[in-house]
């Protein structure tokens, strides 16, 4: 069990919560970090006997995030299995509403579901809010991303959970791209925020886990109850882990952040870029939106070029620091072509690039990334 309590943290920055919460007691020869526990079974006669109910690991990990987000925590095996446990609150034949262009895995799943007639799925362009408004009517649940993957689309969410408390649904929130740093769901009015924490979170590329975070105890006791029955539990190594990568995440999004901005504003002058998609620029559509409610404009942005996507692959495979695989949210540069996937939806560009800045020197990031480009220019 840590031995912190919330109200010991409400005079902090985020930054010095991501390091000081979820501590183990200060006793004398203890250890400074909670261990990593591998035990499936605990004696009997303790507040947990067995490790699908809880380990130590994880509520060092889920007392961190919850606090950073301002709620409590519900750490999952993955960010599709977190979603998957919000979708079980859904009534049978529910109606969700969900971005036309949002993550491929949470579209895929909600798909799969829709086939199966467990529920009906509403797609709707986040960044139209007229169209959003009437989405929302009966609705059971509102999944929303801001800024959504990969088109960086921001939703006015406190405009949305407005229209959405007087409907009655669920409003959740994925703020992956964003991270409990630069953005705060709940206190915008969302019911539930969604991380997949294998992304900034944990920031080294080396795990698998996601996060609901809600500021309802009730609610947060139906989600740990959905958790225990269906079994999407974090591994003790990857909380751990996880814990261990929250710690230096405020350090490194502020200056993957930094990057992204300056990196924005130099591939608006590429020759060979005919978009680039980040609301940290003033002229981009949901920048005014943005800057009302998000601290900082996040790591991620997206860029449309000239050419086939046979030469904006081949210019991907050519850089030599941005790694070109997919996933995002590590201390390493990524880039992709989302649509080089059979499930990514039709709505993104198939010339769109997907740039996940990392901790790298900035020039040298540009360097890399122009010399690239420099290959798809007239």
């Amino acid at each position: 069990m840590t031995s912190t309590d919330a109200h010991d943290f409400g005079r902090y920055d985020p930054t010095t919560i991501a390091i000081a919460a979820g501590r183990p007691p200060r006793i004398a020869g203890g250890p400074v970090n909670t261990p990593v526990v591998f035990s499936s079974t605990f004696h009997a006669g303790g507040e947990v006997g067995y490790a699908r109910e809880s380990v130590p690991t994880w509520e060092a990990f889920e007392e961190t995030l919850g606090l950073l987000e301002g709620g409590h925590c519900v750490s999952f095996a993955s960010g599709l299995a977190a979603l998957s446990a919000v979708l079980e609150l859904v009534p049978v034949g529910g109606i969700v509403v969900a971005p036309d262009a949002g993550y491929s895995g949470a579209l895929a799943r909600l798909d799969a579901l829709q086939e199966a007639s467990r529920l009906t799925v509403r797609l709707v362009d986040v960044a139209d809010a007229s169209a959003l408004r009437t989405a929302c009517h009966g609705a059971d649940l509102v999944f929303i991303e801001s800024p959504t993957n990969p088109l960086l689309e921001i939703c006015d969410l406190r405009a949305l959970a407005v229209e959405i408390r007087a409907s009655g649904a669920l409003f959740v929130c994925d703020n992956t791209f964003a991270t409990p740093l630069v953005q705060q769901p709940l206190a915008l009015g969302a019911d539930i925020t969604l991380h997949s924490a294998t992304k900034f979170i944990s920031g080294h590329s080396d795990l698998l886990m996601g996060a609901l975070v809600v500021s309802d105890p009730g609610l947060h006791e139906r989600l740990h109850r959905i958790r225990h029955l269906t079994g999407g539990v974090p591994g003790p190594m990857e909380s751990y882990l996880a814990l261990r990568g929250l710690r230096t995440m405020p350090l490194r999004v502020r200056q993957a952040q930094a990057s992204a901005t300056e990196l924005a504003r130099r591939l608006t002058e590429h020759p060979a870029v005919t978009r680039v998609r980040y609301p940290g620029l003033p002229t981009d559509p949901g920048h005014a939106v943005a800057a009302t409610q998000m601290n900082g404009f996040g790591a991620m942005l997206s860029v449309e070029l000239r050419g086939s996507v046979a030469d904006i692959d081949a210019m991907c495979g050519r850089t030599r620091l941005w790694v070109y695989a997919t996933s995002l949210g590590g201390v390493e540069s990524m880039l992709e072509r989302r649509r080089r996937w059979d499930d990514e939806p039709k709505t993104v560009p198939a010339e769109l690039v997907r740039l996940s800045v990392g901790c790298e020197d900035v020039e040298d990031l540009w360097a890399d990334l122009s010399a690239a480009l420099d290959t798809l220019s007239p």
